[in-house]
């Protein structure tokens, strides 16, 4: 016998209890802080704050380090280093939240997705773009490999600098890029969540694919196509519901970082909610469009 799903609004609303913040001393890190802190403001959340330590394989840099022993010292001198500079880093713009800091001595990326796991974290809050040597690409290698393996949804974005000041929080604006797959409930869980605490309004985009309509050269019957877009709005028209949600919907053929850039230029959102997605060539978990939708966000992503 075939077990019935559970309707969306039977299951628990997705907790921000705690949230990650990783560390790395750049503005781009202290204005994601602001973020970090306006969430945990407006859900009485603790902030971990950790500082990952690359482990030394070699000697490096200044003659003064040829003092130490071995690899191994020259990190713990490091991490120790690392540590009080982390015990000062934003005393004054933490005061009043819950705040544990922690360094630990592994690969950052690594660090990151592992402590978000083991330290039961809800959401890591983090700028697109990591500093010092890993500023290689347009989303930095340690974002990537978080958003790829992260056990919680992700906030970021290359917008930081439109952090809110204090406990404010502007996200009056919410638009939702969705994928009417398995992962749609949860995704629209989040977008619950968020439109409830801010009372904002919300939008919801949905691109169909062009191979729906269209096998190279050849278009399908014309019908085909509005019965196309009327199917997946009549199946967002009933997840909203069951989500409890009042939203516009718009339905367009074609592809989906497009379909999304569009919304998102008439929308102006405040916050922009998408699914990480499964695999795929490039980044494996992460779709490639929706690294498209992260690059080309005009403020900052919840990625679920």
């Amino acid at each position: 016998m075939s077990q019935v799903q559970p309707a969306l609004d039977t299951q628990a609303p997705p907790r921000l209890a705690r949230i990650l913040l990783p560390v790395d001393f750049s503005p781009r890190c202290e204005r994601a802080a602001l973020q970090a802190r306006a969430l945990a403001c407006q859900f009485q959340s603790e902030i971990l704050l950790l500082h990952a330590v690359q482990p030394s394989l070699f000697f490096y840099g200044p003659a003064e380090n040829l003092a130490y022993t071995n690899a191994a010292e020259l990190t713990a001198q490091s991490a120790a280093i690392r540590a009080s500079l982390l015990e000062q880093f934003l005393v004054e713009e933490f005061h009043g939240v819950p705040v544990r800091r922690m360094v630990l001595q592994k690969d950052p990326a690594h660090a990151i997705v592992e402590s978000a796991a083991t330290e039961h974290c809800d959401l890591i809050v983090m700028p697109t773009h990591a500093h010092g040597p890993f500023r290689r690409t347009l989303l930095g290698s340690v974002t990537a490999k978080v958003l790829h393996d992260a056990p919680c949804p992700v906030w970021t974005g290359p917008h930081m600098e439109n952090a809110p000041e204090r406990q404010a929080a502007p996200f009056h604006r919410i638009l939702c890029a969705l994928e009417l797959d398995c992962e749609a409930r949860t995704v629209l869980r989040w977008v619950a969540v968020m439109v409830r605490r801010f009372q904002s309004i919300l939008a919801i985009v949905h691109a169909v694919p062009v191979s729906t309509v269209r096998l190279g050269p050849l278009y399908f019957d014309p019908a085909w196509r509005g019965q196309m877009v009327d199917s997946a709005r009549d199946r967002i028209d009933w997840l909203k519901a069951e989500a409890g949600l009042d939203a516009e919907i718009s339905v367009e053929v074609g592809d989906v970082h497009a379909a999304v850039s569009s919304a998102a230029r008439q929308w102006r959102p405040d916050l922009m909610v998408v699914g990480r997605g499964r695999a795929t060539a490039m980044l494996g978990g992460l779709r490639s469009n929706t690294y498209a939708i992260l690059r080309d966000a005009p403020c900052p992503v919840l990625a679920i």
